[in-house]
């Protein structure tokens, strides 16, 4: 039955994605402890909402057009579910934006196997991470996933590994000025963001403990599988996926290594998760096991998300 209703792109989808987001964001919010008291608490959680959205229909909007998927919408559901693992991404608004520019990046790095503008979209991957970077600073990470897209799509042309220089020249040129011009003190907060820490001590509750322990299992599922299934995609896509694999990698890598740790920072593996999620049961032959899969996933993030309410 589930396999039925997201095995194809349909406004139904879509819409039932849309409503659900809406009801479970606000049932957060609700229970939130901070509550929303003021105006400015009103305008950062419509912010989020808006900013959800912007993540959910963005990362669907890529895999669509990269034909990354069998015309299935499975990973906008895929998304979602992931986002109720760690529901207090919700009222994360730093992280919203970080991982909305990621998300921008990764748009124009899978774009790159079209060769079409590729200096272009070489430059604007590299902004979108800088700029990540300043409301996570270790976004700024995923600037070796555009040398690993250059290196897939783009080596032969030298120019090519000097563009994110380019960028990052000019992302800095931008923040000195503002600096200097409104708020004295970005430059020094944003260099001092970049502690390191690989502790893993941050639990408060043990249903986070447990959210976690279960979004583990389903990385180990569904990456395995899917590393062994890329020699099996088309070739002209093959790039692509392994820029998933990839931006899953260095995603864990942000969170082993972020000071400020908590789950929420997993938001920068959604997408290429939700890619290599959709690639798995898209390729599993048996009816039942879509379905099993696809069960499970469903229950296991409900239930992830109404236990840390």
């Amino acid at each position: 039955m589930i396999t039925s209703i997201f095995k194809k792109s349909t406004p139904i989808n879509y819409s039932l994605i849309g409503i659900l987001t809406i009801i479970l964001f606000f049932v957060y919010q609700f229970h939130n402890p901070t509550g929303i008291n003021t105006w400015g608490d009103i305008i950062k959680k419509s912010a989020a909402l808006v900013l959800v959205f912007g993540s959910l229909f963005l990362s669907n909007f890529i895999v669509k057009k990269n034909a990354l998927s069998k015309g299935s919408s499975y990973t906008i559901l895929f998304f979602f579910l992931f986002l109720l693992f760690f529901p207090k991404i919700f009222s994360s608004i730093n992280l919203l934006l970080a991982n909305f520019f990621v998300l921008l990046s990764m748009r124009r790095l899978i774009s790159l196997q079209t060769l079409k503008f590729t200096k272009e979209k070489i430059f604007d991957a590299s902004l979108w991470i800088f700029v990540a970077s300043l409301f996570h600073y270790w976004a700024i990470i995923f600037i070796v996933l555009v040398y690993i897209s250059i290196i897939f799509n783009a080596s032969r042309d030298y120019r090519n590994w000097l563009i994110p220089f380019v960028a990052l020249f000019g992302f800095v040129v931008v923040i000195l000025f503002y600096d200097l011009l409104f708020e004295k003190s970005v430059v020094t907060n944003f260099l001092h963001s970049g502690e390191v820490s690989f502790k893993i001590d941050y639990f408060t509750s043990q249903t986070q403990n447990i959210a976690f322990s279960i979004f583990a299992v389903f990385l180990a599922f569904f990456v395995f599988p899917f590393v062994f299934s890329i020699p099996n995609k088309p070739l002209n896509l093959q790039a692509s996926y392994k820029k998933a694999l990839f931006g899953t990698i260095l995603s864990i890598l942000v969170f082993l290594i972020s000071a400020n740790k908590s789950n929420e920072i997993l938001a920068f593996s959604f997408l290429p998760m939700a890619i290599i999620a959709t690639s798995t049961v898209e390729n599993f032959q048996s009816k039942f096991q879509q379905e099993l899969i696809l069960l499970i996933s469903i229950a296991s993030g409900f239930y992830c998300f109404f236990s840390q309410l």
